[in-house]
Formats: structure tokens, C-alpha cells, sequence
């Protein structure tokens, strides 16, 4: 794979501030392009638009002339966002109940808890592959590992995926759940449905994934359709792996540890206008320690994890910058409606937990600090850098809290309100009606080639980010979130929250999340009518949707709250450097 010439990462950027003035001339009678974006476990202040101090000038130059929502919610988790963008309906309906990977034997076999998208669903790229788009997608599918399940058969007509929750970042093709430490997991990737292995050599996701995009965009360029394209990253997901030469931009940058770098990007939010001065941080949970508790060896571990984040980031948006740049080159970028968001809130939580999968790492992988980022690293972020990405939100993916559910998430393109800021409430589901309307069809409402078929749940948010209305749905429709046992309702201002202890208080909590929205203040013994209007929503919701109430769901073990990871960071500290490990050779 060849090295990214410098110069296409900043292509886009002068072509972006051309179509901004340009885009409300775009003819109406040419249906635009429509290139959604998603990154993986991206934190809400991870980018720079949103208050990092990580180097992204393609998403930030979208979001200074574009749309910059800052209230977009998804799933705490990666796969139930990804059903609910793919279907426009509530992930309990289309088949992520539960986590596939997760599901319990009181789940298991439940309509709703299938573990892939269901037949149920007519998937977006279908909708607009009937209407005459041509469909592509390269990147994370996590939406059912079989072929049948597999973008292939959900309407997409090029598709280059790795279909499972997680992979290694480079062309060993590991993958990251081990259930027996003697046979290392294999990721599954799928080209037009059919199983593939990786190049070894020369590989890294993010490249990889934009690479194959444009060459599908390039091989129906004489078709005369416009097209949809998903670019689906797999970073920042962890394992932490990046190119060296990225690694280098951020050496010594994180030295000072989570609470300096949390007081930088409050700043920055307040500077941006983002967050008022007022607003109340939350600083993380008494649970994991600070860091001016950690050695100096654990220090230098962490501040490596972060360095290499933040450079898996920063190589993201330099792919970002390659599709605009090819977009501009084509005469295509003033009529290509782009959609980027997050797919959940940063991740604090531990996969080590999972099976066998501690032995394994401990095994195989040489978590070295010196090998941080490299083949054969297998490295989390961690709960404390987790808890940064999400300021000033509480906790991180996996939670119902702010910071479990609330993304990033930037539009640009056609008839855009361009360089404004978006505060009211919008939802992964309201992104599929919202594409459906931009390419001027529908969905087919309840039934499909002659089967019964989900209607949409979500909400085009086309006039709210055309300036045209003031709210993507009214102040009193609720809306409600359950995985894993914890759950969320939110309608209008107020949201309820169930989060199991020591995370939670064990029972319903109640917000103003206008006033509060880093959840610092619960009122639920203070308003028990608001909280009794609010829970009576909550058992609508569940009827609704199928949701299954299992008490003790929370509660068990696995990747739910971070398991040992700082027992880990000490044992990892001391490893020695290994040389050549079996995942590098």
C-alpha cells in the first residue's frame, strides 16, 4: 500500500471553504451524493471542532461550514448504533437487543435478540439502492458475521468489511476475543459478501478502508448515478495501533495526565461556545485512580495509550481528507451531502474481561511501553482517558449516562444551514429518514416484496439542519435506550436513568439535563411526579419495543465497567520488550 502523499490532506480544505459558499446553488434536480461517516468509540471532545487538541482540519473545516450538532445521541454500545443508523428504528426491533457477542440464555432466541439485522428491517442501503443510487462500504459492518447476514446481502452492492466487533488495525488480522489462550482469534473480513484475508504487509485500517471506498466511487463514476458510501472506521477503537510517523506528532504531549488535559479541552469547549461557563465537570469516578496516584512507570504507560489515539485520530482525518479531495476532483463535492458521527461515547471499559481473553494478551502480546501502538500491542485506552474524551459528561460507553450516549456528529452539504451550531436533540435512528428525504425517496413503510417490514421510528432532521425548523421532533415525545440492563428514557429537557452500583445508585435517577447535563444533580426525590410521568413513558417504551427487563443484567461479568484494567496497566508496565512476537512475524 502506498504512503498518503502530505499535500491530499489538505486538499479538501480550500475545497470545502469553495463549497460552502456554493451548496445552496447545487440544482435541485440532481439528487446528491451522500457520504456518511462513522467513527469507532470516538469521545465528544476527541476532535478538534469539538475541543481537541488532536490535529483534524478535514472534520473541522466540515464543521465550520457545516452543521455542528452538538445534542446527537446514539447506543452506548457499537453494534446496536449500527443497526439503529442502518434501519431508522429502535435496535430491540431490528435484532441488537443485546450486544451479539453478549446475548444471555434468557435473550437468546427472543424476537429482537437475534444478533443480526433482521428480516425485519429493509436496511438504508437498500431503500436507496432501490431508488436508483449506487451503494458502497468499506470499514466495520458488526451487523451479523455470516454471509447472508453480511453487507452483501443487507443492498450493498461493493462492500468491504470486516464484520466483527473489532480487529487489530494492521494486516495480522487478529482478532480481539479470545475464548481458549492456545488459539488466537481471527478477524472475518468480507468482500462482497465472500471471506477474504488481509494483505500482511502494508495494511492499516483506516487507509485500508478509504482505499477500497474510493475505488468502489471510481468504478461507477460512468454509471450516472449518484452514489451512497459508508466509511466506517474502525479507530479508535482499541487495540491502540498507529504508523510511527503519526505516533511522533504527539510524543510528550500527555506527560501532565488526564486531569491537565481534561482543564484544556474545558477551555476549548468554553471558547468554541459549546458548554457555558457555568457548566459542572464531571471528573470521573472515585472508583479508578488519579493520576497523580499512578507510578511514573504507569504514567509513561498511559501517556503512551493516549499517544497513539490521538494519532490513530489524526490519520483518520487525513483519510477523511483523501474522499473530499477525490470528491472535489470530480466536480462532485458541491452536490455530496456527508454525514460524520460517533458510533458511542469513548470506551473505559476492558475486553480482558471477556472469555479467556487476559490469558491470551498476557501470552501473545507485548504490551511493552516502548511497543505501545506497534504490531503485536495489544493496548486499551483506559477509564481515565475514556473519562476526558467524554468531558464534561459522566462516565463513558457502555453507560446511559451523557457520556455513554452523546457524540459528535457533523453534517455538510446541499442546502445545509452551513457554519451553525445545532443544540436540540436528535437520534442515530432520525439519520436514515433524513438521507431518505435528501435522495428524495421513501421508505416503504410496512411491508416489503410481500413481507411485513418495520416502519421508521426516527425523524428526518432535514428542515431542523436546513434552518427551516427549530426541533427534530416535539418536547414531549420520549425517547428511550436499554442494553446490557441499564437504561435511559429522555423527553424534552428530563431524562431518567437506571445504572447499576457502584456506577449508579441501584434505582432510577432522575435530570434536568438542560441545567445539568453532566448529570451531577439527581432529583428524583425532589420531583417523584415528574419522575412517576417519566417512568410511566419508560414502560411504553419497553411494550413498544420488546425490551426485556432482566434484573441482575448489569450486574454480570464481562466487558461492562472497565474489569481490572489498572491491575493490567501494572502488569503490562513491567513487561519486557519481547522483540519479534508471534502476531509481528
Amino acid at each position: 500500500m502506498k504512503p498518503i502523499p502530505p499535500l491530499l490532506a489538505t486538499l479538501c480544505i480550500p475545497a470545502l471553504a469553495l463549497a460552502a459558499g456554493s451548496a445552496l446553488a447545487a440544482s435541485p434536480a440532481k439528487r446528491p451524493n451522500i457520504l456518511l461517516i462513522v467513527a469507532d468509540d470516538l469521545g465528544y471532545t476527541d476532535i478538534g471542532a469539538f475541543g481537541a487538541e488532536i490535529a483534524t482540519p478535514n472534520l473541522d473545516q466540515l464543521a465550520s461550514t457545516g452543521v455542528k450538532m452538538t445534542s446527537f445521541y446514539a447506543s452506548p454500545f457499537c453494534s446496536p448504533t449500527r443497526a439503529m443508523l442502518m434501519s431508522g428504528s429502535d435496535n430491540h426491533l431490528v435484532g441488537f437487543g443485546d450486544m451479539a457477542e453478549l446475548i444471555t440464555d434468557e435473550q437468546r432466541g427472543k424476537p429482537g435478540y437475534e444478533g443480526y439485522l433482521n428480516d425485519r428491517v429493509v436496511p438504508m442501503a437498500q431503500v436507496l439502492k432501490d431508488a436508483g443510487y449506487r451503494t458502497a462500504m468499506a470499514g466495520k459492518w458488526h451487523l451479523g458475521v455470516a454471509e447472508q447476514f453480511s453487507p452483501a446481502s443487507r443492498g450493498f452492492e461493493q462492500s468491504y468489511a470486516m464484520v466483527m466487533g473489532g480487529a487489530s488495525h494492521w494486516g495480522d488480522q487478529s482478532g480481539i476475543v479470545a475464548m481458549d489462550p492456545a488459539k488466537p482469534p481471527k478477524a472475518i473480513y468480507r468482500e462482497n459478501g465472500k471471506a477474504i484475508d488481509i494483505p500482511r504487509d502494508g495494511f492499516y485500517s483506516s487507509q485500508a478502508f478509504t482505499d477500497k471506498l474510493l475505488e468502489y466511487l471510481k468504478n461507477g463514476e460512468g454509471s450516472g448515478k449518484p452514489f451512497f458510501g459508508y466509511l466506517a472506521f474502525t479507530a479508535p477503537h482499541w487495540p491502540l495501533h498507529a504508523p510511527d510517523a503519526d505516533i511522533a506528532k504527539y510524543e510528550g504531549r500527555y506527560k501532565d495526565g488526564y486531569d491537565a488535559l481534561r482543564k484544556a479541552r474545558i477551555a476549548r469547549l468554553k471558547q468554541l461556545g459549546l458548554i457555558a461557563a457555568d457548566t459542572p465537570i464531571y471528573e470521573g469516578h472515585p472508583h479508578w485512580p488519579r493520576w497523580d496516584s499512578l507510578t511514573p512507570a504507569q504514567q509513561e504507560s498511559e501517556a503512551r495509550r493516549m499517544t497513539v489515539y490521538s494519532a490513530m485520530i489524526e490519520n483518520m482525518d487525513r483519510q477523511i481528507g483523501r474522499v473530499m479531495a477525490y470528491l472535489k476532483e470530480r466536480g462532485e463535492l458541491d452536490n455530496t451531502f456527508v454525514f460524520f458521527m460517533s458510533d458511542n461515547g469513548a470506551d473505559g471499559n476492558s475486553v480482558y474481561d471477556v472469555g479467556r481473553t487476559r490469558e491470551w494478551i498476557h501470552k501473545d502480546m507485548d504490551n511493552s511501553t516502548a511497543n505501545i501502538g506497534k504490531p503485536g500491542s495489544f493496548i486499551e485506552y483506559g477509564p481515565g482517558w475514556a473519562q476526558v474524551g467524554m468531558t464534561p459528561f459522566k462516565l463513558y460507553k457502555s453507560f446511559m449516562y451523557e457520556g455513554g450516549i452523546s457524540v459528535p456528529a457533523i453534517a455538510w452539504g446541499p442546502g445545509i444551514h452551513g457554519g451553525t451550531v445545532k443544540r436540540e436533540f436528535a437520534h442515530v435512528m432520525d439519520v436514515a429518514p433524513t438521507i431518505f428525504e435528501l435522495a428524495g425517496t421513501r421508505h416503504p413503510g410496512t411491508t416489503y416484496n410481500g413481507r411485513e417490514v418495520l416502519p421508521l421510528r426516527g425523524k428526518s432532521m432535514l428542515p431542523y439542519l436546513q434552518g427551516k425548523a427549530t426541533l427534530v421532533r416535539g418536547k414531549d415525545e420520549p425517547v428511550g435506550w436499554e442494553l446490557g440492563g441499564r437504561k435511559a428514557l429522555r423527553k424534552g429537557d428530563w431524562k431518567i436513568v437506571y445504572a447499576n452500583q457502584p456506577w449508579g445508585t441501584g434505582g432510577w435517577e432522575l435530570y434536568n439535563i438542560a441545567r445539568d447535563r453532566s448529570e451531577s444533580r439527581n432529583l428524583a426525590a425532589s420531583q417523584p411526579a415528574k419522575l412517576k410521568e417519566m417512568l410511566a413513558d419508560w414502560q411504553r417504551y419497553v411494550a413498544e419495543t420488546g425490551t426485556l427487563e432482566i434484573d441482575t443484567l448489569a450486574d454480570r461479568p464481562g466487558y461492562s465497567n472497565g474489569g481490572k484494567y489498572y491491575d493490567d496497566l501494572e502488569i503490562e508496565v513491567k513487561m519486557q520488550p519481547r522483540g519479534a512476537t508471534p502476531a509481528a512475524r
